[in-house]
């Protein structure tokens, strides 16, 4: 008998357990913590980004000291992983603003960091192996960022994604 008891006690635990984790409350929670956690990520997307730009500043003295050429693949390079790590972070905007996240921020992001890869094996003489390879993943790409905006569900008449993030990263300018 003791043991019926224990069991049945343990049934009606377990509809108040479900009821504490479906509460309201734990989703508010669960939010605020995604929200912090996420200003943190924000805030070490920043924190790298301001340190690349200052890389990138302290490079120009190959230009100066080196040839030519190799600091203009240095600045070019460097800033064009910069530019890869702005849409990581727009990105990341959008998540943190919309609760999800467009497959167009994903593939942008990809493509950059992508054309980056083969313009820097282009710049370092990198063979046309890699090359060919990179080409054929940017194809892919873009045929998939191609079709993700003219199969998008969003409505026709929605904000683009980059008006709703921040003026900073609209593609107007």
């Amino acid at each position: 008998m003791i043991g019926n008891t224990a069991t049945s006690e343990s049934w009606i635990r377990l509809p108040q357990l479900r009821q504490v984790f479906a509460s309201s409350e734990l989703t508010t929670l669960w939010e605020k913590g995604t929200q912090a956690v996420l200003s943190l990520l924000i805030v070490t997307i920043l924190v790298g980004l301001a340190g690349g730009v200052v890389k990138t500043f302290i490079d120009l003295r190959l230009l100066l000291t080196a040839d030519i050429d190799l600091g203009l693949r240095h600045l070019i390079v460097n800033t064009l992983m910069l530019l890869a790590v702005v849409e990581v972070l727009k990105t990341t905007l959008a998540y943190f603003s919309e609760g999800r996240v467009r497959v167009t921020f994903i593939v942008d992001t990809v493509l950059v960091v992508m054309l980056t890869e083969v313009i820097s094996q282009w710049f370092t003489g990198g063979d046309w192996q890699k090359l060919s390879i990179l080409a054929v993943i940017l194809m892919t790409l873009g045929v998939i960022r191609v079709l993700a905006v003219r199969f998008s569900p969003a409505p026709p008449g929605h904000a683009s994604p980059a008006q709703t993030i921040a003026p900073i990263f609209s593609s107007s300018h």
